[in-house]
């Protein structure tokens, strides 16, 4: 009986097997290039998962939810699984434990999340927008309409929602989104009362 979906939240996509290993090769990653590869990696489950979603809801709303929490969330925390990882990527343990202190923040709602992550690695929010959009248009050969409604995550100045927006047209654009799909671009607002 539902109508939509208010909110997809993202983040919990990663955790499954590949996909942790891949973010955490994203995290660890010391450049563009070497995050691109890791988001490649992620790109496959992201439109699978978006496909099956857009399926089941068909004609109906989805509200997806860009990547929300801070980075070190999906680094691990026991010095076993760091050295796991450390052997898994080819680096020093040095290496995995100084990312993940230096993600580690005192007040993570206030850090570095939300849009900020997407500002900062513009080429997070052009993976998703990519699997949103490629997921949409597969389904929609199979006759299933697909209403995605992507979700800026944490803006706190219409500067970042622009940068964010940017970059998800830049890519509708390149996919040749317009006139095949109904989308939209948005925020939450938390008004007090």
């Amino acid at each position: 009986g539902a109508e939509g979906i208010g909110l997809c939240r993202t983040e919990h996509m990663f955790f499954e097997g590949g996909r942790i290993k891949a973010i955490r090769q994203m995290i660890i990653a010391q450049d563009e290039q070497g995050r691109r590869k890791a988001l490649a990696k992620l790109l496959p489950y992201q439109r699978e998962d978006f496909e099956g979603i857009f399926k089941v809801m068909d004609g109906l709303p989805v509200i997806i939810r860009l990547l929300d929490p801070p980075l070190h969330e999906f680094l691990p925390k026991e010095e076993e699984d760091m050295q796991e990882l450390a052997k898994e990527l080819n680096v020093h343990i040095s290496k995995v434990r100084q990312i993940s202190e230096s993600l580690h923040e005192f007040n993570p709602m206030l850090g570095h999340r939300g849009c900020r992550l997407g500002i900062t690695y513009p080429e997070i929010t052009e993976m998703q927008a990519t699997a949103i959009f490629e997921a949409a248009l597969n389904v929609r050969k199979k006759n299933v309409k697909a209403l995605p409604e992507i979700e800026i995550p944490l803006v706190g100045n219409v500067k970042e929602f622009l940068a964010q927006k940017e970059i998800i047209e830049m890519v509708a654009e390149k996919l040749k989104v317009k006139g095949k799909l109904h989308y939209k671009i948005g925020t939450m607002a938390e008004v007090p009362r």
